[in-house]
């Protein structure tokens, strides 16, 4: 099974995350696509129909972008208000996702302790995309337990992106190939 990654980073040529990443994810083009939207639609016009297509003909797909003010970036959320249309995604006759399973892959600025109750942000990631998880469920979609690395602001060393990476390809082979429900 094939994996499509939609990546959403509006400069890719300052992350040293979500470059690396992709970098790793390229090493593996036999079984991972990758569509960088940024790149795609630098005017922002989304090809919907392209769009509906490219997401029909994978079962698995993983939204990797940076975490921005604990939601996502403005083209990524543009692009899930233009593709996931009713009749497509949702609603009487919409089932095109139904079944498919979504991930998150994020890079995270912030250090982890503050992803916690009593951390300064207050809340842990995975209350952060609970709307994520709402629009999955809400398409009939499998929701998959999100990845993450913190730090990637300040904190994380080069030695822990690489190992990231290579815990990013592990996490997509991970649930390329688990069907049903899953408790995220």
């Amino acid at each position: 099974m094939k994996t499509l990654v939609i990546l959403a980073h509006p400069n890719m040529e300052a992350s040293r995350v979500n470059q690396r990443w992709k970098e790793e994810l390229e090493q593996h083009s036999s079984d991972i696509t990758i569509h960088e939207i940024y790149k795609a639609y630098p005017d922002w016009n989304i090809d919907v129909s392209r769009e509906q297509k490219l997401l029909e003909a994978y079962d698995h797909i993983i939204l990797q972008f940076p975490l921005y003010w604990y939601s996502y970036p403005p083209l990524l959320k543009k692009w899930l208000d233009d593709v996931f249309t009713y009749g497509w995604a949702y609603g009487s006759a919409g089932n095109k996702l139904y079944g498919k399973k979504l991930g998150l892959a994020m890079s995270i600025g912030d250090k982890k302790d503050n992803y916690t109750r009593d951390g300064s942000v207050s809340f842990t990631v995975d209350e952060v995309v609970t709307p994520f998880k709402a629009s999955i469920n809400h398409v009939g979609a499998i929701a998959l337990p999100h990845f993450a690395v913190f730090g990637a602001s300040f904190q994380a060393t080069d030695e822990e992106i690489n190992q990231s990476a290579k815990e990013y390809i592990s996490y997509i082979c991970k649930y390329q190939h688990v069907s049903g429900n899953l408790s995220v």
